[in-house]
């Protein structure tokens, strides 16, 4: 009788005491819950208040390319950008973790992966952000491949037994920036080439001999990391899902914020908090001088040439008349000097070394094309696009034949199941969210463009009648200040 009595005592203080744990764990994961959301309220609402500028559609003195990775952003930076800013006007080390000055009069034009956090260390009202989102799913399906597309490059040398042997005889000699330098492929691409060193070893020692491999190229478990795994792998849900909404809230791993980490981990513990910072993305990308689509690239190309092209061929050809201005200036101050001193040597040294500096802080006028037009930009954008996707077809190529036949393209993406295809949109459901948002900036834009060509009585802004994507027939006009924009 005393023996049960103490089994049962025994007993009550056991579900006693889980009653308590259980109760010390709720209370515990509410005082985290409202922790979590006092710090995510805080930051947004400190985000929400920035103040916007008071013409968000004109071009400022610094254009920021924020290239969401994975969205035809390289195409824009070699085939618009660059062909519209001189080198010298270009902000030192895009791409990497920038180390410049602000101030510095020569930096125009900024293109980066990095996020918008950058912002607090620009002059913010000195500065115009553009960027181009694409549909949540195929950037995700294109991070996996462009990954699986570098780290198979390093499998060149078949000898090396792994991806640190690799390490050292890759880094390039020159002083040039590295695929595994910029975020995110500097964790992406490493993570990825040790997995497919550690596959290509696993095949020697035969321990994929009883997988029966699959024809989706996507879950070729021998050869490399299949899709299924790579999406629900901690790095792919720290770097890659939501990652267009946590890098245009300046979110992201790579964050200039202090708080990034605490405000991006809380978001993912508790998905309640993800509209917070898609309030705040999405309020970044109404005040954008530009928002593009890759889905609609000819719309978004003819839009860009448009709305920032034709601002910038303005921008630089008055920077070019102020330089010839101050170049014709110090000439005549020059001459004059010579003609009313005797003691000229020391004064004309003087007078070209403050012409020099000058001149190297406004850049050499030669370099910017005074003749161009909106018209030849997007002319010359279909002549560089063209050759640019050549090259990257044939280096695609060459990197795939080493993991075959995980070879991927469009017609492979059909082989992938609608299981995965809904894993991946619900991970990425806040992207889902800011890419409706920025299919209706889209729209609006191109309302606003119609309306100033059909003012200025230039070429008209058509759509294809059923996508809504947007096509401009250009003027053949070869007057440089004949903007069709701005």
């Amino acid at each position: 009788m005393a023996s049960a009595a103490r089994c049962l005592l025994s007993l009550m203080l056991l579900l006693l005491g889980m009653t308590v744990t259980r109760t010390v764990h709720v209370k515990s994961s509410e005082d985290d819950f409202v922790k979590c959301e006092s710090g995510v309220k805080k930051w947004a609402a400190s985000s929400l208040d920035e103040q916007v500028k008071k013409d968000k559609h004109t071009l400022q003195d610094l254009l920021f390319f924020l290239h969401v990775p994975r969205t035809g952003g390289r195409t824009y930076f070699h085939c618009f950008l660059r062909k519209l800013y001189s080198t010298y006007l270009e902000c030192p080390r895009s791409y990497d973790k920038l180390r410049f000055d602000p101030s510095k009069p020569n930096c125009r034009l900024m293109v980066t992966h990095d996020d918008y956090s950058m912002m607090s260390r620009l002059p913010d009202e000195k500065t115009s952000v553009v960027t181009i989102l694409r549909k949540p799913v195929d950037r995700v399906l294109s991070t996996y491949e462009f990954s699986v597309e570098v780290a198979a490059r390093f499998l060149v040398h078949p000898n090396l037994t792994s991806a640190t042997q690799m390490t050292g005889r890759i880094r390039p000699k020159s002083n040039g920036v590295s695929t595994l330098d910029i975020w995110p492929w500097k964790y992406l691409v490493p993570w990825m080439r040790e997995d497919l060193f550690s596959r290509r070893e696993g095949r020697k020692r035969g321990e994929f001999n009883d997988f029966k491999e699959s024809n989706d190229p996507y879950n070729i478990q021998g050869i490399v990391m299949p899709l299924h795994e790579f999406i629900n792998d901690p790095v792919a849900h720290e770097i890659i899902h939501n990652g267009a909404t946590f890098q245009v809230a300046g979110l992201t791993n790579n964050s200039c914020l202090a708080e990034a980490h605490e405000v991006r981990q809380c978001v993912r513990k508790y998905r309640s908090l993800g509209g917070y910072v898609l309030d705040v993305a999405k309020k970044r990308l109404d005040d954008m001088l530009y928002v593009g689509l890759t889905e609609d690239h000819k719309g978004s190309a003819t839009m860009f040439a448009n709305v920032v092209g034709g601002q910038v061929l303005s921008q630089l050809h008055a920077l070019s008349s102020n330089i010839k201005k101050a170049a014709y200036n110090e000439t005549d101050m020059s001459s004059s000097l010579e003609d009313t001193d005797h003691d000229t040597d020391h004064l004309q040294n003087s007078t070209k070394d403050e012409k020099g500096k000058r001149l190297s802080s406004t850049g050499n006028a030669e370099t910017i094309n005074e003749t161009m037009t909106v018209g030849d930009l997007m002319n010359s954008y279909e002549v560089c696009i063209s050759s640019l996707r050549k090259a990257q077809a044939r280096r695609r190529t060459a990197s795939l034949k080493r993991v075959a036949p995980a070879n991927f393209s469009k017609e492979a993406r059909l082989q992938i199941s609608e299981v995965v295809l809904q894993n991946i949109i619900s991970l990425n459901s806040l992207d889902v969210e800011l890419y409706k948002h920025a299919k209706y900036i889209f729209a609006q834009q191109g309302k606003r463009l119609t309306e100033k060509l059909f003012e200025a009585g230039g070429p008209k802004l058509l759509t294809d009648g059923g996508q809504g994507q947007s096509v401009v027939k250009f003027s053949t006009s070869s007057t440089p200040s004949k903007l069709l924009f701005g």
